[in-house]
């Protein structure tokens, strides 16, 4: 073990870990704005309900978000300057603008929204809920650029006299078509989250509190969210299917570790299953359904698809000799985990919209188990989507041009990489304990009463303390 191998498990710890927050946040930011939404068009009083309840956790969500979303890019000084100093000049645009104009963006109106309850017009209130989930979302897109970047190089120039990529159409990067894609692919995961929080939410008070005067608010809730869940399930497999053939072009390799597919096949079957050889250099058995993955990969069901083989040795050509050959066992069961868990989600909702069909009132102690696990399934489905993500890129940090050995701090030693890790690890699992309890103690806590607090007549309202709203 070396620098760079606790560097590399480092940054996945944190990348990953700091990615639970994420589509959580992104999909309740748009989901509370929607209930607000309705409540201004409606008047409804249990979609205010909803809208202070669901808020509350999307707020203790966010706040989580930002805490472990500075160390990443902490370790971009840290642990990989040499890559900083390759791609700084690329990498940095977009995530300067997403600090300096989505993040102010969503962080200002947020804190307009938490305090402006009761002060501010009821549309202009609105507005500031719309504007930070607009923010929130402008900010993810602006990340997954840099990330694609890093997937499929765009808009730069290598300056042979310093050794640094250089932009040159800002535009490109923006529109990289790996980002065009990435985009709603994430945002649909991050709804796919969202929604099984509501649903898992509003189905354990239904169930629990049967009695209680806002069953029809959880109800609701519960609806809403398997709807949100069923939706997005649905782009997310459509975009997928988008994603893959854009991979296929780009990052051919992505593709044939994705499937454990070792020689290139004209037309190209989908592996249900296949064991490869210790070395993961051949396949030596698989399950396989014909010509599904021509079809994913290239659109055409007699498609030709590069394998494995073959590819490592057009790059020990192109690049010099080497491993251009990711981690199989990872990339073909992160890629079979992704879409099982997200499934498994949807299957859930499913059963939730029938088991209240007609009015029913769902009672099952089984629903309710798997209600309470639902929320797990597409953050796990995302987390396997990432790890893919990142580990099909292997070996390369900015594929075809940088190799993730030659951009870690080479002036950085083990035992400091090491003490970093341990200290953030330790202190992530602690964040993990206090984000759980929270979630868990509010959520149980349910709908806030609606009923006004007597007020000082002789107070002015202009003097009053700014509070928290909620």
């Amino acid at each position: 073990m070396d620098a760079l191998d606790v560097a590399r498990w480092q940054f996945g710890v944190t990348t990953v870990y700091h990615f639970l927050f994420v589509p959580l946040t992104i999909g309740l930011s748009i989901l509370v704005a929607i209930l607000q939404t309705l409540w201004h068009r409606t008047g409804n009083e249990r979609y205010l309900k909803l809208t202070k309840f669901y808020g509350k956790l999307f707020l203790i969500n966010f706040a989580m978000g930002v805490v472990t979303g500075i160390v990443q890019e902490f370790q971009f000084g840290m642990n990989w300057s040499d890559y900083s100093r390759f791609v700084g000049d690329i990498f940095g645009a977009p995530l300067a603008i997403e600090a300096l104009v989505a993040f102010f963006l969503e962080s200002t109106f947020i804190g307009l929204w938490i305090f402006g309850w009761d002060r501010l017009p009821k549309r202009a209130h609105l507005a500031t809920i719309w504007a930070a989930a607009i923010g929130t979302n402008l900010s993810a897109y602006f990340i997954l650029a840099a990330n694609s970047f890093m997937q499929n190089p765009v808009g730069y120039r290598v300056n042979p006299t310093t050794g640094r990529a250089e932009l040159t159409d800002f535009v490109a990067v923006l529109t990289n078509k790996v980002a065009l894609i990435t985009f709603p692919h994430t945002l649909s995961g991050a709804f796919l989250v969202a929604g099984s929080l509501i649903v898992t939410v509003g189905l354990w008070h239904v169930i629990r509190n049967r009695d209680s005067a806002d069953t029809a608010a959880y109800r609701f809730a519960t609806k809403f969210g398997s709807w949100v869940v069923l939706v997005s399930s649905a782009l997310v497999l459509f975009t997928g299917d988008i994603q893959g053939k854009i991979m296929t072009d780009v990052q051919p390799m992505k593709m044939a570790a994705a499937e454990g597919l070792y020689t290139t096949e004209s037309p190209a079957s989908f592996s249900v299953l296949t064991v490869g050889s210790l070395d993961g250099s051949r396949e030596v058995f698989a399950i396989k359904i014909p010509y599904l993955l021509s079809f994913l990969g290239t659109g055409d069901p007699n498609g030709t698809v590069q394998g494995i083989n073959d590819l490592q040795a057009q790059y020990a050509s192109q690049y010099g000799a080497g491993s251009y050959t990711p981690i199989i066992p990872v990339t073909y069961w992160s890629f079979r985990f992704m879409i099982a868990f997200g499934m498994a989600a949807a299957a859930i909702a499913l059963l939730v919209l029938w088991s209240q069909r007609k009015g029913r009132t769902p009672t099952s102690r089984w629903l309710l188990r798997a209600g309470l696990v639902m929320p797990v399934l597409p953050l796990l489905a995302n987390s396997f989507g990432w790890i893919f993500t990142e580990m099909g890129r292997q070996p390369w940090i900015v594929f075809g041009e940088m190799l993730t050995r030659n951009g870690v701090s080479r002036s950085v030693s083990l035992t400091e990489v090491l003490t970093s890790f341990t200290a953030f690890t330790l202190i992530y699992a602690a964040l993990a304990v206090v984000e759980f309890k929270l979630l868990v103690r509010y959520a149980k806590a349910g709908v806030p009463d609606l009923t006004p607090a007597p007020v000082d007549d002789d107070t002015d309202d202009a003097e009053r303390p700014l509070a928290f709203a909620y």
